[in-house]
């Protein structure tokens, strides 16, 4: 019987090494074993560690398992990774705090060929931890904004994906993903005297109350090979947007004998309609351009006041050029609707639903040896807030990461990483940025 050839499944936490960090070693699926274990030792400097306008520096040690299995079929491959991080703040210890932050990453995929002409990939990425390259990259409209988020914050992202060629010519994917966002922080805040029409007391909101989601899409590609390099498509995506918190996240007191308007956390749930053209062209061997455009029509659809309905631009292009074996730049632009965990209440009675994003990011990884690789990742994000109070607002984020590592041996090797974030916002008191120097060594087997 013929071997079908599957490709292996990209973990989430890639898609989140590519916006927000230098990943400084290849990854465990590259190596030929169907099992991988390394761990790693880094020493680091992170002088803001909260992610807040007032620095909080710190010194600290950091530990970092991993193991991986992929089993290969004849039609089918299996695949697994697990990660677990484990982090020493040297001051938090001195303060009296806890010093230890901890996260774990749980990837699963399936691969299966039934013949030549029908293919199923299903993947499942579960995230507990704290910082926003692990929670905040791995699902379409997560927040874009890069806040350090404390607790045992849990996000899982699955899907399905089905590929069939129905013609020499003609294909068709259907993609079904799920996405389940989970916050550990909630609300002290709460809204007193209702009898007699007022909220007196302040809404402190949280990131459960405003963040905590369960996300479900589907989408349909169109796909025509018109030429051995180059497939152009027609695509349709439907997401809705359950806010899944639970919790009192804003008020309105509207004129005065009128009641007053409470927002819970599923006032922004919300469904959008996406249709977009695309275009996948092979300019050469080493160089391939995809590019995806369309409008979003989306609607709020549990705002006590009054549902909305808006049009957004929609846009996801790539550019990958691979210029010798080993080496590669990419260059990439999104553009969509995205969670925020901002939310305020207009003079209007409007209530802050999400962001318009844009977001730009590049990287290039080159070897300047065998042993020596270096990588530069940069990216930047411009948010502006929809409704409410904060409409119109908008938050840049800039982020810069810089890695090398040195191979000294099959089994071990050294990495220097930097990584600088920004972020520049019109509400106040959200702006800060962010330098971290991390020094270690890895083991790999």
């Amino acid at each position: 019987m013929k071997k079908f050839i599957v490709s292996v499944g990209l973990a989430a936490t890639g898609a989140a090494a590519l916006q927000m960090r230098c990943v400084s070693q290849s990854s465990p699926l590259e190596s030929p074993k169907e099992w991988n274990v390394s761990a790693s030792l880094r020493g680091f400097y992170d002088d803001n560690y909260s992610t807040i306008p007032n620095k909080q520096g710190s010194y600290g040690v950091e530990v970092s398992p991993t193991l991986s299995a992929s089993l290969p079929f004849t039609q089918t491959e299996f695949g697994a990774y697990y990660n677990y991080n484990l982090q020493w703040y040297q001051q938090r210890q001195e303060a009296g705090l806890n010093p230890y932050d901890q996260s774990h990453t749980f990837n699963l995929w399936v691969d299966h060929a039934f013949n030549e002409r029908w293919q199923v990939k299903a993947n499942n990425s579960f995230v507990v931890g704290q910082e926003p390259e692990l929670l905040l990259a791995g699902a379409q409209g997560a927040p874009a904004t890069p806040l350090r988020l404390n607790g045992d914050n849990i996000d899982n992202n699955g899907s399905v994906l089905v590929h069939a060629d129905w013609t020499r010519l003609f294909s068709t994917e259907v993609t079904y993903g799920n996405n389940l966002s989970l916050y550990s922080q909630n609300a002290s805040g709460s809204l007193t005297n209702l009898n007699a029409g007022v909220y007196s007391d302040t809404v402190t909101n949280s990131y459960a109350g405003t963040l905590n989601l369960d996300q479900n899409s589907l989408n349909l590609d169109l796909q025509w090979h018109v030429a051995p390099e180059t497939t152009f498509t027609v695509g349709y995506q439907f997401i809705l947007v359950n806010y899944i918190g639970d919790q009192i996240i804003a008020a309105y007191n509207r004129p005065s004998g009128l009641k007053p308007i409470t927002f819970y956390s599923d006032s922004r749930d919300n469904l959008s309609h996406i249709v977009d053209l695309g275009l996948q062209h092979n300019f050469m061997p080493d160089l391939v351009g995809a590019v995806k455009a369309g409008i979003q029509y989306n609607e709020t659809i549990n705002n006590p006041l009054a549902n909305t309905t808006a049009l957004s631009p929609y846009v996801d292009m790539s550019l990958i050029y691979t210029y010798t074996p080993g080496c590669n730049a990419q260059i990439g632009f999104t553009e969509m609707r995205n969670a925020t965990d901002i939310v305020s209440v207009g003079g209007n009675g409007s209530l802050t639903q999400d962001q318009q994003s844009s977001s730009l990011h590049a990287s290039i990884n080159h070897h300047f040896t065998p042993k020596f690789l270096t990588t530069v990742i940069g990216s930047w994000t411009a948010s502006t807030y929809n409704g409410g109070g904060s409409n119109g607002e908008t938050d840049n984020d800039y982020g810069l990461g810089l890695s090398a590592n040195y191979a000294f041996t099959r089994y071990i090797s050294g990495e220097l990483d930097y990584n600088y974030d920004n972020l520049t916002s019109g509400i106040q008191g959200r702006s800060f940025d962010r330098n971290r120097v991390t020094l270690g060594l890895s083991v790999a087997y």
